[in-house]
């Protein structure tokens, strides 16, 4: 695998490394003991699927608050998203800044979302599905999240929004926490 830090500090794209034959290819997509190599969690112990009918459904953009904060490594295994992350860890250089990468089941490559993170994603087909490996179990009480477009972040989604849920849109804005 390949390991591709992105512009927030501990957020990587995660390339699969195909070994190829006259079947197709073989590729390891995670590795408990390569993330550890890099300082990252390799041990994920939930495993979830979100499945979306129609290309532009926005999800997010939620997190937990600590002390259960998740860390995740996510991957679209059908059609294509556009996913999005914020840096919401008090402290860090790249604070209240964000990042976006294209996922697809074309391209294969995960994001690794390290816990502090608000995560959400735009659908850029129909019937598109994204993995979700997580790091500890969910906690309902300590699930959050900020609007999908709130203003002091400014997230460019590529297409226009087609389905959002209820829950999504009564996130408040940052700046009014």
């Amino acid at each position: 695998m390949i390991f591709e830090e992105l512009d927030l500090p501990g957020l990587f794209r995660v390339v699969p490394e195909p070994h190829a034959d006259e079947r197709g290819f073989f590729a390891r997509t995670q590795c408990e003991s390569e993330f550890a190599e890099r300082g990252l969690v390799g041990r994920f112990t939930q495993s979830s699927v979100s499945f979306n009918h129609r290309r532009g459904t926005v999800r997010g953009m939620h997190f937990s608050r600590m002390p259960q904060a998740e860390t995740k490594l996510v991957r679209c295994t059908a059609g294509a998203i556009h996913d999005a992350v914020i840096d919401l860890r008090p402290g860090s250089p790249t604070y209240l800044r964000t990042a976006s990468v294209a996922l697809s089941a074309a391209n294969r490559h995960a994001l690794y979302i390290p816990a502090g993170l608000a995560h959400g994603f735009q659908t850029l087909t129909d019937d598109a599905e994204i993995l979700y490996m997580i790091d500890r179990p969910f906690v309902a009480t300590a699930a959050d999240g900020v609007r999908w477009d709130d203003p002091a972040f400014a997230l460019a989604w590529p297409e226009p929004v087609t389905v959002i849920a209820a829950r999504d849109l009564a996130f408040p804005d940052w700046a009014g926490r």
